[in-house]
């Protein structure tokens, strides 16, 4: 075991209401497909052999120090706004909880490790498609500035799954993701509907303590903090260009870190009205009213810690919410950019000169992004970007274009190019592209850094 491993079990602190401990499936096969070593050496794991990897990631023999069992954690939520007290981890668990070089509490969940007591219907198991897809979009939305989940482990596990969507009998995998805490609004939501009070009050220590280093059990607190992560997150799925396509409460970590990847997509263009679920068939969480949504589900967040206190301070602290938003949409699109900012009115300014544009236009986004970098649009971009050209003159760029990956083409993640991509796997085992397509979305994370 690498040495600078620093394992934790803080989660056992909750006690046992949060959790019911769980046995992983037992895989015909295990399959290294993609290791994290960027991620696994931010807590100590690069060490570790790919033949330990996958004893650790594959059969999920406990990490010393960490959890001796897997938890599947209990959960509540609303889904298309439809409240649904019959979730939890179904296909999932928390199998360890490490400390990152910062101190920060990290948990390595999985997806796709069989079947736990919240599993109602479902085998408890993931394509390899639907592993393949949360890896390619954790590394694209990582490098373009969001606080994702990180895709840690993906195996292969040699089972033929049935699925209604797509192909069957399709390839099975295992996923283990990296993230700063899984406690999400569903969590919260799920005592209030027990209306367990004494257990909300250890809940909200937990998160302030444990997830946001801040002593006291203070719940306003706590929704201030959610309320400006979540502000933040939606912001940057907008500068992003990303659909997340499934924002039910159960979905919304209250780190503000975005995780849990299904029915996603980048749009081409700014469009509002893209939706990323086919079954999404009322937009609800389509491109342009991922702020709302968000929003909304923070909303719910309040509604459960009302069991603790008075409503006056927690309305309060989701008033915060649209400006809070708007200055952090500002501030995205200008990293985007790659410019320093000048001022609230000059940098709001110029992001309301940009939207409409890009929407009227149909600019492909990744395009236009990758051209203006630095704060200087070529010539090609003619009448209708005049005013943003004005708008973009007085600013210094935050990097120059010196870097080699601005002479040569944007990079995206679009639709058809992950159906590529997961082709070559299917049908030739062909994982070359894959491991290009990631060399190629860090490389633009570089750039962009």
């Amino acid at each position: 075991m690498a040495s600078r491993l620093q394992p934790s079990r803080a989660i056992l602190d909750l006690g046992d209401e949060f959790y019911d401990p769980v046995a992983a499936a037992d895989f015909p096969q295990t399959i290294l497909r993609f290791r994290n070593d960027r991620a696994a050496a931010e807590v100590g794991l690069e060490g570790l052999s790919d033949a330990a990897w996958v004893r650790h990631f594959g059969r999920f023999a406990p990490l010393p120090g960490s959890l001796d069992q897997p938890l599947a954690l209990r959960y509540h939520g609303h889904q298309f706004r439809t409240y649904n007290p019959n979730i939890g981890d179904g296909r999932g668990f928390l199998f360890a909880q490490v400390r990152d070089m910062n101190g920060r509490l990290m948990d390595l969940g999985t997806k796709g490790t069989g079947q736990t007591p919240w599993s109602r219907f479902g085998d408890g198991r993931l394509t390899l498609k639907g592993g393949v897809r949360e890896v390619l979009a954790t590394e694209m939305l990582q490098a373009l500035g969001v606080d994702t989940s990180r895709s840690f482990s993906l195996i292969e596990t040699g089972e033929a799954l049935e699925r209604g969507d797509e192909p069957s009998p399709t390839r099975s995998a295992v996923l283990v993701r990296l993230s700063h805490g899984h406690i999400r609004i569903g969590t919260f939501q799920r005592l209030a509907y027990l209306r367990d009070a004494d257990t909300m009050a250890r809940l909200v220590d937990y998160v302030l303590g444990k997830l946001y280093g801040e002593p006291g059990g203070d719940p306003v607190r706590l929704l201030q903090h959610v309320v400006a992560r979540a502000a933040r997150l939606a912001a940057s799925y907008m500068a992003a260009g990303f659909v997340h396509g499934v924002l039910n409460s159960d979905n919304i970590n209250v780190t503000g870190e975005s995780f849990d990847y299904g029915p996603w997509r980048f749009t081409p263009t700014w469009d509002p009205g893209h939706v990323a679920a086919y079954f999404d068939h009322a937009g609800l969480y389509a491109f342009g009213r991922q702020p709302e949504a968000i929003h909304w589900d923070v909303m719910q967040l309040a509604v459960s810690l009302r069991v603790l206190t008075d409503a006056e301070p927690l309305i309060a602290a989701l008033e915060a919410f649209p400006d809070l938003y708007q200055s952090e949409v500002t501030a995205a699109l200008l990293w985007r950019l790659g410019i320093m900012p000048r001022g609230t009115t000059e940098d709001r300014a110029l992001v309301q000169a940009i939207e409409p544009v890009l929407r009227a236009t149909e600019t492909p986004i990744d395009r236009f992004f990758f051209d203006a970098f630095g704060g200087r649009l070529p010539d090609r971009y003619d009448e209708p970007f005049a005013g943003v050209r004005a708008a973009l003159t007085p600013y210094r760029p935050r990097k120059c274009r010196s870097d080699t990956y601005w002479s040569g083409e944007p990079c995206s993640m679009l639709i058809d190019e992950v159906e590529t991509l997961w082709s070559a796997i299917d049908e030739r085992d062909d994982w070359a592209p894959f491991d290009a397509k990631l060399a190629a979305i860090r490389a633009m994370g570089e750039a962009l850094a």
